[in-house]
């Protein structure tokens, strides 16, 4: 028996459609409120787009208003959709949440009684909550992770430490469950489509789930921006839910098939170039570094005398609180992911950077000297830390990989474990990569310095002239 994501990326792919179709049977949409108007209403939008959907999602709200004649309502529908001869999938949207035999009950009664593939779960009672609804591999369950109403910040943006003692907002935390929980195949995750630093942050933490991300349309998400941010590389594992905008269109047909295919484009070009868009807060950091200045195009001459068209100094960071707190926060969705005790700013670029990362994150600093003190402590690595303690090393640039090797080994030689470096910007076209792995060290990137000049680009902030010459003296 295939699993219910097997089975829903199987009706995605013979389609070519990440298009959910919403069944939200509004009393203001009906010319009379009742539940027999609310099953003629979601029948004809079937029956205009039941080739252009991968799948449907009933608001079981809008039946459940009616009594027992919504529920009767609610089951012709999805009889209604099973009896075409290629049906789309059925999710119904309940947002149950509830443990024990209660949980029991309300997975029978959605997939057994009403016969649905999957449900929307409130994952807060956690993860006993949701295995009742995992037993058959073959059904379905989406968890609310990062939702797209204004009051979503209220609980799921707080951070919280995990076992590790690594600290991640409330929302990372459920993608990481769910990651854990989804042994059959059968686990996915609510990504509003208006949260595009989620939809990034949430895909880093669970790289194969699908998300289903609301918010297209009506609440004003920018189809293609969130695509690009949490589309898989393959260009699958969104599916895009729109009620309004089909329902209330003139030619709901017209607009369900322009709807799928503005979703296979944007999924497609993920897939082509293997990159998402920035998300909103990247665009808005990578912006502030230009105005800033800590990225300049022109003529400079280099320490080993080569000139250069374009000049990085992420010194002057410092001049701008808002620039540096942005940065710093930029930092944090790589760190969730590492595990160390401490953060190790290089000096001296990155000190300042070091210190607000701390700040963001609650976790301690320390820095190797650059100059080892001839007095007092003899220090060479000035902070709180003992032997044994992993330090996570903080940097601005990275060029080569050995430009970090002396403070990796001022840091390792007082008994500190180095495993991991994470730059603001990689600006290297070679091998740092490989150099450091070659140390058994990984290196991390909130930028790569080619993305920036793409976006940089495409957002009509830098010329043509000055990115193709910076893009020239790279390749050198």
């Amino acid at each position: 028996m295939m699993s219910f994501f097997n089975r829903l990326e199987n009706r995605a792919r013979r389609i070519g459609s990440q298009l959910c179709v919403g069944l939200d049977p509004h009393p203001g949409d009906l010319p009379e409120r009742t539940a027999q108007a609310a099953l003629e209403f979601c029948t004809r939008l079937v029956d205009a787009t039941a080739d252009l959907a991968a799948a449907y999602k009933p608001n079981a709200a809008f039946f459940e208003m009616y009594g027992a004649t919504g529920w009767d309502a609610l089951n012709r529908v999805v009889l209604h959709i099973r009896s075409y001869e290629d049906p789309a999938l059925i999710l119904l949207d309940a947002k149950r949440g509830d443990i024990s035999s209660t949980a029991a009950a309300y997975a029978a009664a959605v997939f057994n009684t009403l016969d649905v593939d999957a449900v929307t779960l409130n994952p807060y009672l956690g993860a006993d909550s949701v295995r009742p609804f995992l037993e058959d591999p073959h059904r379905g369950v989406f968890l609310l992770c990062k939702t797209s109403n204004p009051g979503a910040a209220d609980l799921q943006d707080l951070k919280v430490v995990g076992g590790s003692g690594v600290s991640m907002r409330v929302y990372e935390r459920v993608a990481r469950l769910a990651q854990q929980l989804n042994t059959g195949d059968n686990v996915g995750l609510v990504v509003g489509a208006t949260q595009l630093d989620a939809l990034v942050a949430v895909r880093r933490e669970a790289p194969d789930l699908w998300f289903l991300s609301p918010g297209v349309g009506a609440q004003g998400g920018d189809l293609e921006a969130a695509l690009r941010a949490g589309c898989r590389q393959d260009g699958m594992g969104m599916l895009v839910p729109v009620s309004r905008g089909i329902a209330r269109a003139a030619d709901p047909r017209q607009a369900a098939r322009e709807l799928r295919d503005q979703i296979a484009a944007a999924s497609t070009a993920v897939k082509t170039t293997g990159q998402p868009a920035l998300p909103q807060r990247l665009a808005a950091l990578a912006g502030a570094l230009l105005d800033l200045g800590c990225v300049r195009f022109g003529t400079f001459t280099l320490k080993s005398g080569i000139n250069s068209p374009f000049y990085i100094d992420l010194r002057r960071l410092v001049a701008d609180p808002h620039t540096l707190a942005l940065a710093a926060e930029a930092f944090e969705p790589i760190l969730a992911g590492l595990d160390y005790d401490s953060i190790a700013a290089l000096p001296y670029a990155a000190m300042p950077i070091g210190t607000a990362v701390s700040l963001q994150t609650g976790r301690p600093m320390i820095y190797p000297r650059k100059e080892i003190k001839e007095y007092g402590t003899k220090a060479v690595v000035e902070g709180v830390y003992k032997t044994g303690d992993t330090a996570v090393v903080i940097d601005d640039l990275i060029t080569t990989g050995g430009s970090k090797f002396e403070g990796i080994d001022k840091l390792t030689g007082v008994g500190l474990v180095v495993k991991d470096v994470v730059v603001l910007i990689d600006r290297s076209t070679s091998n740092a990569a490989e150099e450091l792995a070659e140390r058994g060290v990984n290196l991390h990137s909130v930028f790569k310095l080619e993305d920036l000049l793409d976006f940089w680009e495409m957002a009509g902030k830098v010329g043509e002239t000055e990115i193709a010459a910076v893009r020239a003296f790279l390749e050198k």
